[in-house]
């Protein structure tokens, strides 16, 4: 029996959720992606092959041991408010990014502080929130390779951080401990600084890279 843990992916249906359950899948990981429709999740882990399989969005989160939060920001709330009794006692990472349409390009941070903190006021302490995965191209996940691109991780749970970080270990070159969950207000700004950034320079997925570590 794997002793990997199983993970649900809120909001799998999409670029970013799609990538990570086709990474963690070809890693050995037992995927499951959500959606509101069950059969818009089953539809679409069919094209995404191995392991993975669909649910809706209160099923998946039951069914997992780390809950993973890739929805629009607009669905943010409504999705954790869904599955908040499915999640308690599990780590959820929370993957969304407080954009604002139509300037996604800058930043626009909430009054919170972070999409993460608003989903751990949200779900209440039995719950260990953890932010990461927000500077991933969905283009490199999809590439059948791992993303060439650190993945800053933070939480209050030190344990939590370390389980996370292992995860973005199986789909990135490396997850890095960013420390408390309030940390999470960087990465979440620094991804409307790299939409701009692929837009000026035209490339799919400009990443980051955390230098001076051995």
């Amino acid at each position: 029996m794997s002793s990997k843990p199983r993970i649900a992916i809120l909001g799998g249906t999409g670029d970013l959720g799609s990538g990570l359950a086709r990474c963690w899948a070809a890693a050995g990981y037992d995927v499951v992606i959500g959606s509101r429709s069950a059969e818009k999740a089953k539809e679409a882990a069919a094209t995404l092959g191995g392991s993975v399989r669909g649910d809706g969005n209160i099923e998946a989160a039951q069914a997992a041991d780390i809950v993973v939060v890739a929805v629009p920001f607009a669905s943010h709330e409504s999705t954790l408010r869904d599955v908040k009794d499915a999640v308690q006692g599990k780590i959820v990472v929370d993957a969304v990014v407080p954009l604002v349409p139509p300037k996604v390009a800058t930043v626009q941070l909430p009054k919170e502080g972070s999409a993460a903190q608003i989903a751990q006021a949200l779900l209440g302490e039995g719950v260990r929130v953890v932010s990461a995965f927000h500077n991933v191209g969905a283009t490199k996940l999809h590439s059948g390779d791992r993303a060439n691109c650190d993945v800053l991780v933070f939480g209050d749970d030190k344990d939590a951080r370390a389980a996370v970080i292992e995860l973005a270990n199986a789909v990135a070159t490396r997850g890095i401990d960013g420390g408390v969950l309030a940390n999470s207000a960087a990465a979440e700004a620094l991804t409307s600084v790299l939409i701009g950034i692929n837009r000026r320079y035209k490339v799919p997925g400009a990443g980051i890279s955390i230098t001076g570590l051995s």
